[in-house]
């Protein structure tokens, strides 16, 4: 083994020399990028919150089990629609009662008001009129009897039975007609009227309560927030659902304090959801800031937004991105970002010629997250380097990679 150590190690050495040799010789293959001219956008890329532009929220005015949610999150209603119904059967039972308390108020109030005992009642006017018939015969016949004695034809003694007898009809017809108002005493009334009074509150309580029992709609729009679910036990003003109007909508975009200099009315902003990948919703700046609010470990301002959703598939309350477009200048000369490279303070890029590097100073103006405009340095039409600088160099031949 000591024999052959030292040829393998010389071997090895001179493999790996030869692949050196063969790595450092390799022509380097770079992507490219041609300059050209284009419109340049100015943007503020962020992220924002959706918000119906027009919504109202429905509570629970009453306690109660949750029976029944015949609605589902997304779901379209009309103002009036049934969003949760809650357990009423106490309030039925209660209503059912009140209702007997009431008729049995009524009946007492009529019998009351008629007179009394109605069996009583018919007996005492049955005694008027009898007694009542009995005083005219009486009269007519004291009439007669009085003509007579005054001829001598009769005798005052048959005058004087009329008499007492017509005095006794008049003292049984007042007895019976003092008799009737005793009847009823007006305590009684005024008792009944009141507990009809309390039948009838306990009736309107108990409707209203069943009344409470459906949860419906304040307005017209899309259940956005449904935050009830079926078994739940409300208190009243616990929140039911938010429903709102969603073909114009509110986003809330949070734009960096630093940024916020950049914003003006009306600027075109553009809105997209992870969610919908590859969808865009338009809109434009309704309202600038008047405050700065911290949200995390950012200082922000929330630029209020009106964006168009016609098809309704972008729902309140999502997490979206915003790209507001601050400024568009048309025609000018653009360079990827990817280009552009830093080198003893100065800014440039590896211009390709005849597939040798050439390094070029340049002198950028605005730019975006892709590209940059360009003021001097480099022309329409030339061919700059991208990606890593490893192996770049200015005359250094190079291949470009087919795309």
């Amino acid at each position: 083994m000591k024999r052959f150590g030292f040829p393998i190690l010389a071997l090895v050495l001179i493999i790996l020399a030869l692949v050196a040799w063969r790595w450092t010789s390799e022509i380097p293959r770079i992507s490219v990028h041609r300059v050209v001219r284009g419109a340049y956008e100015d943007q503020v890329t962020t992220n924002g919150r959706v918000e119906p532009s027009e919504w109202a929220s429905a509570r629970s005015e009453r306690e109660g089990l949750v029976i029944a949610v015949p609605v589902i999150k997304g779901q379209r209603v009309a103002k009036g629609a049934t969003l949760a119904l809650l357990d009423t059967r106490d309030a039925q039972s209660d209503l059912a009662s009140a209702n007997a308390r009431i008729e049995e108020a009524k009946s007492t109030i009529e019998l009351l008001e008629s007179g009394g005992r109605k069996r009583e009642l018919v007996e005492i006017e049955q005694g008027i009129r009898q007694r009542g018939v009995e005083k005219t015969q009486l009269e007519k016949d004291l009439a007669t009897a009085e003509r007579l004695a005054a001829r001598n034809a009769g005798t005052k003694e048959e005058v004087k039975s009329l008499r007492d007898k017509l005095e006794l009809i008049g003292l049984q017809i007042a007895a019976l007609e003092a008799r009737r108002p005793t009847l009823v005493a007006a305590s009684d009334i005024i008792s009944a009227q009141t507990r009809l009074r309390e039948a009838q509150s306990a009736s309107e309580l108990a409707k209203r309560r069943i009344e409470l029992g459906t949860v419906r709609s304040p307005a017209d729009g899309v259940v956005y927030q449904l935050d009830v679910k079926l078994g739940a036990y409300l208190m009243p003003g616990m929140l039911i659902a938010n429903v709102g109007k969603v073909e114009w909508l509110k986003v809330l975009v949070f734009v960096d304090e630093p940024e916020l200099g950049r914003i003006r009315k009306d600027m075109p902003v553009t809105i997209s959801w992870d969610a919908l990948e590859g969808k865009r919703w338009a809109g434009v700046i309704d309202r600038i800031p008047t405050q700065i609010v911290p949200l995390g470990t950012r200082q922000v301002g929330e630029v209020e937004c009106r964006i168009e959703n016609r098809d309704s598939d972008l729902l309140p309350g999502t997490n979206v991105n915003a790209t507001i477009q601050t400024r568009k200048q048309d025609s000018v000369l653009l360079v990827a970002k990817e280009a552009i490279r830093n080198r003893d303070g100065s800014q440039g890029v590896f211009v390709v010629g005849n597939s040798i590097l050439e390094w070029r100073k340049v002198e950028l103006g605005s730019g975006n997250v892709t590209s940059s405009i360009v003021l001097s340095g480099i022309k329409e039409g030339d061919i700059v380097a991208l990606g890593p600088e490893a192996n770049l160099k200015s005359g250094v031949r190079v291949e470009i990679a087919k795309p």
